[in-house]
Protein backbone atom coordinates (compact mmCIF):
# COMPACT_ATOMS: atom_id res chain seq x y z
CA UNK A 1 0.00 0.00 0.00
CA UNK A 2 1.35 3.44 -0.92
CA UNK A 3 1.19 6.55 1.21
CA UNK A 4 -1.29 7.98 -1.25
CA UNK A 5 -3.53 4.97 -0.87
CA UNK A 6 -3.35 5.22 2.91
CA UNK A 7 -4.54 8.83 2.72
CA UNK A 8 -7.75 7.97 0.85
CA UNK A 9 -10.92 8.07 2.94
CA UNK A 10 -13.65 5.49 2.75
CA UNK A 11 -17.25 6.44 2.14
CA UNK A 12 -19.46 7.01 5.17
CA UNK A 13 -22.60 4.93 5.43
CA UNK A 14 -25.76 6.95 4.85
CA UNK A 15 -26.66 8.24 8.30
CA UNK A 16 -30.31 8.43 7.35
CA UNK A 17 -30.51 4.65 7.09
CA UNK A 18 -29.02 4.05 10.52
CA UNK A 19 -31.25 3.48 13.55
CA UNK A 20 -31.55 6.48 15.81
CA UNK A 21 -28.62 6.34 18.17
CA UNK A 22 -30.19 8.91 20.45
CA UNK A 23 -33.38 6.87 20.71
CA UNK A 24 -31.33 3.79 21.52
CA UNK A 25 -29.47 5.65 24.24
CA UNK A 26 -32.71 6.83 25.77
CA UNK A 27 -33.99 3.26 25.86
CA UNK A 28 -30.82 2.10 27.59
CA UNK A 29 -31.28 4.77 30.22
CA UNK A 30 -34.56 3.28 31.45
CA UNK A 31 -33.73 1.71 34.78
CA UNK A 32 -34.11 2.21 38.48
CA UNK A 33 -30.45 3.06 39.07
CA UNK A 34 -29.34 6.37 37.49
CA UNK A 35 -25.59 6.48 38.03
CA UNK A 36 -23.80 8.96 35.81
CA UNK A 37 -21.33 7.50 33.31
CA UNK A 38 -18.81 10.15 34.27
CA UNK A 39 -18.95 9.29 37.95
CA UNK A 40 -15.41 9.23 39.38
CA UNK A 41 -16.48 6.50 41.79
CA UNK A 42 -16.62 3.95 38.98
CA UNK A 43 -13.59 2.43 37.29
CA UNK A 44 -13.62 2.11 33.50
CA UNK A 45 -14.27 -1.62 33.77
CA UNK A 46 -17.15 -1.04 36.22
CA UNK A 47 -18.66 1.57 33.91
CA UNK A 48 -18.61 -0.90 31.04
CA UNK A 49 -20.37 -3.55 33.12
CA UNK A 50 -22.95 -1.06 34.40
CA UNK A 51 -23.48 0.21 30.86
CA UNK A 52 -24.49 -3.20 29.58
CA UNK A 53 -26.61 -3.98 32.66
CA UNK A 54 -28.60 -0.79 32.08
CA UNK A 55 -27.44 0.69 35.39
CA UNK A 56 -25.62 3.67 33.86
CA UNK A 57 -27.53 6.75 32.81
CA UNK A 58 -26.34 7.56 29.32
CA UNK A 59 -27.15 11.01 27.88
CA UNK A 60 -30.64 11.57 26.49
CA UNK A 61 -29.42 14.05 23.86
CA UNK A 62 -26.51 14.23 21.42
CA UNK A 63 -24.44 15.95 24.12
CA UNK A 64 -22.10 12.99 24.75
CA UNK A 65 -20.46 10.46 22.48
CA UNK A 66 -20.07 7.00 24.05
CA UNK A 67 -18.82 3.85 22.30
CA UNK A 68 -19.95 0.26 22.77
CA UNK A 69 -17.17 -0.28 25.35
CA UNK A 70 -18.49 2.43 27.69
CA UNK A 71 -15.84 5.03 26.84
CA UNK A 72 -16.89 8.68 26.58
CA UNK A 73 -15.14 10.86 23.99
CA UNK A 74 -14.40 14.53 24.57
CA UNK A 75 -11.04 15.19 22.87
CA UNK A 76 -10.59 15.81 19.13
CA UNK A 77 -7.17 15.63 17.46
CA UNK A 78 -7.47 17.43 14.14
CA UNK A 79 -4.70 17.29 11.55
CA UNK A 80 -4.65 20.50 9.49
CA UNK A 81 -1.92 19.39 7.06
CA UNK A 82 0.13 16.33 6.11
CA UNK A 83 3.13 18.47 5.13
CA UNK A 84 6.17 18.63 7.39
CA UNK A 85 9.48 20.45 6.95
CA UNK A 86 11.49 18.13 9.24
CA UNK A 87 12.88 14.73 8.26
CA UNK A 88 12.60 12.79 11.50
CA UNK A 89 14.19 9.36 11.18
CA UNK A 90 11.23 7.60 12.82
CA UNK A 91 8.55 9.29 10.71
CA UNK A 92 9.65 10.92 7.43
CA UNK A 93 13.36 10.09 6.96
CA UNK A 94 13.22 11.13 3.30
CA UNK A 95 11.14 14.23 3.90
CA UNK A 96 7.53 14.88 2.99
CA UNK A 97 6.43 13.98 -0.52
CA UNK A 98 2.86 14.96 -1.34
CA UNK A 99 0.96 11.93 -2.67
CA UNK A 100 -0.36 12.33 -6.19
CA UNK A 101 -3.99 13.39 -6.21
CA UNK A 102 -4.13 14.28 -2.52
CA UNK A 103 -7.07 16.67 -1.97
CA UNK A 104 -6.54 20.11 -0.50
CA UNK A 105 -6.46 20.28 3.29
CA UNK A 106 -9.62 21.31 5.09
CA UNK A 107 -10.45 24.99 4.74
CA UNK A 108 -11.03 27.31 7.67
CA UNK A 109 -14.77 27.13 7.02
CA UNK A 110 -14.81 23.34 6.97
CA UNK A 111 -12.80 23.27 10.20
CA UNK A 112 -15.28 25.68 11.80
CA UNK A 113 -18.21 23.41 10.93
CA UNK A 114 -16.35 20.27 12.00
CA UNK A 115 -15.43 21.63 15.43
CA UNK A 116 -18.95 22.97 15.97
CA UNK A 117 -20.32 19.50 15.35
CA UNK A 118 -17.93 17.83 17.77
CA UNK A 119 -18.61 20.50 20.39
CA UNK A 120 -22.29 19.62 20.04
CA UNK A 121 -21.37 16.06 21.08
CA UNK A 122 -19.63 17.21 24.27
CA UNK A 123 -16.09 17.58 22.96
CA UNK A 124 -14.40 20.39 24.88
CA UNK A 125 -10.74 19.88 23.96
CA UNK A 126 -9.29 20.22 20.45
CA UNK A 127 -5.66 19.78 19.43
CA UNK A 128 -4.41 20.91 16.03
CA UNK A 129 -1.73 18.63 14.63
CA UNK A 130 -0.03 17.80 11.33
CA UNK A 131 2.31 17.07 9.68
CA UNK A 132 3.60 20.38 10.94
CA UNK A 133 0.56 22.62 11.51
CA UNK A 134 2.54 25.87 11.50
CA UNK A 135 3.43 25.33 7.84
CA UNK A 136 -0.10 26.65 7.25
CA UNK A 137 0.00 30.43 6.95
CA UNK A 138 -3.43 30.68 8.58
CA UNK A 139 -2.56 28.66 11.70
CA UNK A 140 -3.19 31.60 14.07
CA UNK A 141 -6.61 32.17 12.49
CA UNK A 142 -7.41 28.46 12.80
CA UNK A 143 -6.57 28.52 16.51
CA UNK A 144 -8.86 31.52 16.95
CA UNK A 145 -11.65 29.82 15.01
CA UNK A 146 -11.50 26.76 17.25
CA UNK A 147 -11.15 28.79 20.45
CA UNK A 148 -14.26 30.84 19.61
CA UNK A 149 -16.42 27.75 19.13
CA UNK A 150 -19.07 27.52 21.89
CA UNK A 151 -18.31 24.58 24.17
CA UNK A 152 -14.58 24.39 23.41
CA UNK A 153 -12.61 25.14 26.56
CA UNK A 154 -9.11 24.03 25.63
CA UNK A 155 -7.22 24.46 22.35
CA UNK A 156 -3.88 22.72 21.88
CA UNK A 157 -1.22 22.67 19.17
CA UNK A 158 1.50 20.11 18.49
CA UNK A 159 4.50 21.53 16.61
CA UNK A 160 8.17 21.00 15.87
CA UNK A 161 8.62 24.56 17.10
CA UNK A 162 10.41 26.10 14.16
CA UNK A 163 8.06 29.13 13.97
CA UNK A 164 7.35 29.61 17.66
CA UNK A 165 9.83 32.46 18.17
CA UNK A 166 7.71 34.59 15.85
CA UNK A 167 4.15 33.48 16.53
CA UNK A 168 3.98 32.25 20.15
CA UNK A 169 2.38 35.46 21.43
CA UNK A 170 -0.07 35.61 18.51
CA UNK A 171 -1.10 32.02 19.21
CA UNK A 172 -1.73 32.82 22.85
CA UNK A 173 -3.78 35.91 21.99
CA UNK A 174 -5.80 33.80 19.54
CA UNK A 175 -6.78 31.48 22.38
CA UNK A 176 -4.13 28.74 22.47
CA UNK A 177 -4.06 27.15 25.92
CA UNK A 178 -1.86 24.06 25.43
CA UNK A 179 1.31 23.56 23.42
CA UNK A 180 3.30 20.40 22.70
CA UNK A 181 6.77 20.83 21.17
CA UNK A 182 8.72 17.92 19.68
CA UNK A 183 12.31 17.95 20.97
CA UNK A 184 13.87 14.51 20.71
CA UNK A 185 17.25 15.53 22.11
CA UNK A 186 18.82 18.46 23.93
CA UNK A 187 22.12 17.75 22.23
CA UNK A 188 22.43 19.78 19.01
CA UNK A 189 24.23 17.02 17.13
CA UNK A 190 21.77 14.29 18.13
CA UNK A 191 18.84 16.62 17.46
CA UNK A 192 20.03 17.21 13.90
CA UNK A 193 20.72 13.50 13.36
CA UNK A 194 17.17 12.61 14.41
CA UNK A 195 15.23 15.48 12.79
CA UNK A 196 17.39 16.30 9.78
CA UNK A 197 17.43 19.95 10.85
CA UNK A 198 20.14 21.98 12.66
CA UNK A 199 17.50 23.99 14.49
CA UNK A 200 17.67 23.02 18.16
CA UNK A 201 18.56 26.56 19.27
CA UNK A 202 15.61 28.00 17.31
CA UNK A 203 13.21 25.49 18.82
CA UNK A 204 14.43 26.15 22.36
CA UNK A 205 14.07 29.89 21.78
CA UNK A 206 10.53 29.18 20.62
CA UNK A 207 9.82 27.28 23.82
CA UNK A 208 11.06 30.22 25.90
CA UNK A 209 8.89 32.55 23.79
CA UNK A 210 5.89 30.35 24.56
CA UNK A 211 6.63 30.53 28.27
CA UNK A 212 6.96 34.31 28.05
CA UNK A 213 3.67 34.52 26.14
CA UNK A 214 1.92 32.84 29.07
CA UNK A 215 0.63 29.72 27.31
CA UNK A 216 -0.76 27.80 30.34
CA UNK A 217 0.31 24.26 29.45
CA UNK A 218 3.59 23.52 27.67
CA UNK A 219 4.88 20.01 27.07
CA UNK A 220 7.93 18.62 25.30
CA UNK A 221 7.58 15.38 23.35
CA UNK A 222 10.63 13.13 22.97
CA UNK A 223 10.38 9.82 21.15
CA UNK A 224 12.41 7.13 22.93
CA UNK A 225 15.08 5.79 20.54
CA UNK A 226 17.55 3.08 21.43
CA UNK A 227 21.15 4.05 20.61
CA UNK A 228 20.08 7.60 19.70
CA UNK A 229 18.76 9.61 22.64
CA UNK A 230 18.95 7.27 25.63
CA UNK A 231 21.64 9.51 27.11
CA UNK A 232 19.33 12.53 27.18
CA UNK A 233 17.32 11.48 30.25
CA UNK A 234 19.51 13.28 32.76
CA UNK A 235 19.55 16.38 30.59
CA UNK A 236 15.77 16.45 30.37
CA UNK A 237 15.43 15.95 34.12
CA UNK A 238 17.65 18.97 34.66
CA UNK A 239 15.69 20.85 31.99
CA UNK A 240 12.47 20.70 34.05
CA UNK A 241 14.15 21.63 37.33
CA UNK A 242 13.61 25.34 36.71
CA UNK A 243 10.98 25.29 33.94
CA UNK A 244 7.23 24.69 34.46
CA UNK A 245 6.98 22.27 31.54
CA UNK A 246 6.32 18.56 31.22
CA UNK A 247 8.71 16.39 29.22
CA UNK A 248 6.99 13.25 27.93
CA UNK A 249 8.96 10.26 26.70
CA UNK A 250 6.98 8.47 23.99
CA UNK A 251 7.60 4.84 23.17
CA UNK A 252 8.36 4.37 19.47
CA UNK A 253 5.38 2.93 17.60
CA UNK A 254 5.41 0.62 14.61
CA UNK A 255 4.02 2.02 11.32
CA UNK A 256 3.89 0.84 7.74
CA UNK A 257 7.16 2.52 6.79
CA UNK A 258 9.41 1.95 9.79
CA UNK A 259 9.60 -1.83 10.34
CA UNK A 260 13.41 -2.12 10.23
CA UNK A 261 13.88 1.14 12.10
CA UNK A 262 11.47 -0.03 14.78
CA UNK A 263 13.39 -3.26 15.28
CA UNK A 264 16.68 -1.38 15.69
CA UNK A 265 15.55 1.50 17.84
CA UNK A 266 12.48 0.50 19.87
CA UNK A 267 13.06 1.04 23.58
CA UNK A 268 10.46 0.00 26.12
CA UNK A 269 8.97 2.83 28.16
CA UNK A 270 9.32 0.57 31.19
CA UNK A 271 13.06 1.28 31.22
CA UNK A 272 12.40 5.00 31.73
CA UNK A 273 9.76 4.34 34.37
CA UNK A 274 12.25 2.19 36.30
CA UNK A 275 14.88 4.94 36.20
CA UNK A 276 12.36 7.58 37.29
CA UNK A 277 11.23 5.50 40.27
CA UNK A 278 14.84 4.85 41.26
CA UNK A 279 15.53 8.60 41.09
CA UNK A 280 12.71 9.58 43.44
CA UNK A 281 10.05 10.64 40.93
CA UNK A 282 6.50 9.87 42.07
CA UNK A 283 3.51 9.10 39.81
CA UNK A 284 0.63 11.59 39.79
CA UNK A 285 -3.12 11.22 39.34
CA UNK A 286 -4.38 12.21 35.90
CA UNK A 287 -6.18 15.51 35.29
CA UNK A 288 -9.67 15.48 33.71
CA UNK A 289 -9.41 15.06 29.95
CA UNK A 290 -5.75 14.12 30.16
CA UNK A 291 -4.15 11.92 27.55
CA UNK A 292 -2.50 8.53 28.06
CA UNK A 293 0.71 9.88 29.61
CA UNK A 294 1.65 8.74 33.12
CA UNK A 295 3.12 11.83 34.79
CA UNK A 296 5.73 11.98 37.53
CA UNK A 297 6.80 14.77 39.87
CA UNK A 298 9.64 15.29 42.30
CA UNK A 299 10.13 17.88 45.07
CA UNK A 300 12.43 20.69 43.98
CA UNK A 301 11.48 20.46 40.32
CA UNK A 302 9.07 22.94 38.73
CA UNK A 303 8.31 20.67 35.78
CA UNK A 304 7.14 17.09 35.35
CA UNK A 305 8.13 14.00 33.46
CA UNK A 306 5.60 11.96 31.50
CA UNK A 307 5.74 8.52 29.90
CA UNK A 308 3.51 7.34 27.04
CA UNK A 309 3.64 3.56 26.72
CA UNK A 310 1.33 2.38 23.90
CA UNK A 311 2.47 -1.25 24.27
CA UNK A 312 1.50 -1.39 27.94
CA UNK A 313 -1.44 -3.46 29.16
CA UNK A 314 -4.84 -1.70 29.04
CA UNK A 315 -3.37 1.36 27.26
CA UNK A 316 -6.63 1.85 25.33
CA UNK A 317 -8.95 1.36 28.31
CA UNK A 318 -9.30 5.07 29.04
CA UNK A 319 -9.28 6.27 25.42
CA UNK A 320 -11.16 9.57 25.16
CA UNK A 321 -10.12 10.89 21.74
CA UNK A 322 -10.97 10.72 18.07
CA UNK A 323 -8.84 11.82 15.13
CA UNK A 324 -9.72 13.59 11.91
CA UNK A 325 -7.26 13.84 9.03
CA UNK A 326 -6.42 17.01 7.14
CA UNK A 327 -8.78 15.86 4.36
CA UNK A 328 -11.68 15.36 6.80
CA UNK A 329 -11.47 11.61 7.31
CA UNK A 330 -12.38 10.43 10.80
CA UNK A 331 -10.17 7.66 12.12
CA UNK A 332 -11.67 5.87 15.09
CA UNK A 333 -8.25 4.64 16.25
CA UNK A 334 -4.74 5.89 15.46
CA UNK A 335 -4.02 2.38 14.18
CA UNK A 336 -7.42 1.75 12.65
CA UNK A 337 -7.90 0.12 9.27
CA UNK A 338 -9.68 2.95 7.48
CA UNK A 339 -10.89 6.54 7.49
CA UNK A 340 -14.50 7.63 6.94
CA UNK A 341 -14.89 10.91 5.12
CA UNK A 342 -16.84 13.62 6.95
CA UNK A 343 -15.95 16.27 4.40
CA UNK A 344 -19.26 16.19 2.49
CA UNK A 345 -20.96 17.11 5.79
CA UNK A 346 -18.73 20.14 6.44
CA UNK A 347 -19.87 22.37 3.59
CA UNK A 348 -22.56 24.29 5.43
CA UNK A 349 -23.53 24.94 9.05
CA UNK A 350 -27.00 23.57 8.28
CA UNK A 351 -25.47 20.06 8.06
CA UNK A 352 -24.54 19.98 11.75
CA UNK A 353 -27.26 17.54 12.81
CA UNK A 354 -26.38 15.13 10.00
CA UNK A 355 -22.71 15.33 11.00
CA UNK A 356 -23.56 14.53 14.62
CA UNK A 357 -25.77 11.58 13.67
CA UNK A 358 -23.10 10.21 11.33
CA UNK A 359 -20.39 10.26 14.01
CA UNK A 360 -22.78 8.57 16.47
CA UNK A 361 -23.40 5.90 13.88
CA UNK A 362 -19.68 5.37 13.27
CA UNK A 363 -18.56 5.23 16.91
CA UNK A 364 -20.08 1.77 17.36
CA UNK A 365 -17.34 0.49 15.02
CA UNK A 366 -14.53 1.57 17.34
CA UNK A 367 -12.50 -1.40 18.52
CA UNK A 368 -11.72 -1.97 22.17
CA UNK A 369 -7.96 -1.81 21.57
CA UNK A 370 -5.30 -1.40 18.93
CA UNK A 371 -3.37 -4.48 17.83
CA UNK A 372 0.18 -3.12 17.94
CA UNK A 373 1.31 -6.02 20.10
CA UNK A 374 0.40 -8.31 17.21
CA UNK A 375 2.30 -6.20 14.68
CA UNK A 376 -0.90 -4.73 13.21
CA UNK A 377 -0.47 -0.99 12.56
CA UNK A 378 -3.69 -0.63 10.57
CA UNK A 379 -3.78 2.15 7.99
CA UNK A 380 -1.00 4.19 9.63
CA UNK A 381 1.69 4.34 6.99
CA UNK A 382 3.49 7.10 8.93
CA UNK A 383 2.51 9.43 11.73
CA UNK A 384 2.78 12.57 9.61
CA UNK A 385 -0.51 11.80 7.88
CA UNK A 386 -2.66 11.76 11.04
CA UNK A 387 -0.58 13.53 13.70
CA UNK A 388 -0.04 10.75 16.25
Amino acid sequence: MSQGQGAQAAKVPDASTAPSVISALRTLCQGQCRKRLASPALSVAEKRQAHWKGEVALPDTASFLVDSHGRRFEYLRLSVTEACNFRCTYCLPNGYLKPAGLPQALTAGEIRNLVAGFARMGFWKVRLTGGEPTTRNDIVELVETVARTPGIRKVGLTTNGYRLRKIARELRMAGLSALNISIDSLDAGRFEAITGQPRLSEVLEGLEAALSAGIPSIKVNAVLLRDQNERDLEGFLEFVRERPVSVRFIELMRTGQNEQYFRRHHLSAGAIQFLLARSGWQPLEKDPGAGPALEYARPGYRGRIGVIAPYSKDFCESCNRLRVSSQGGIRLCLFGERDFSLRPLLQDASQLEELVQTVHHLIVRKAESHLLQEGNYGNTWNLSAIGG
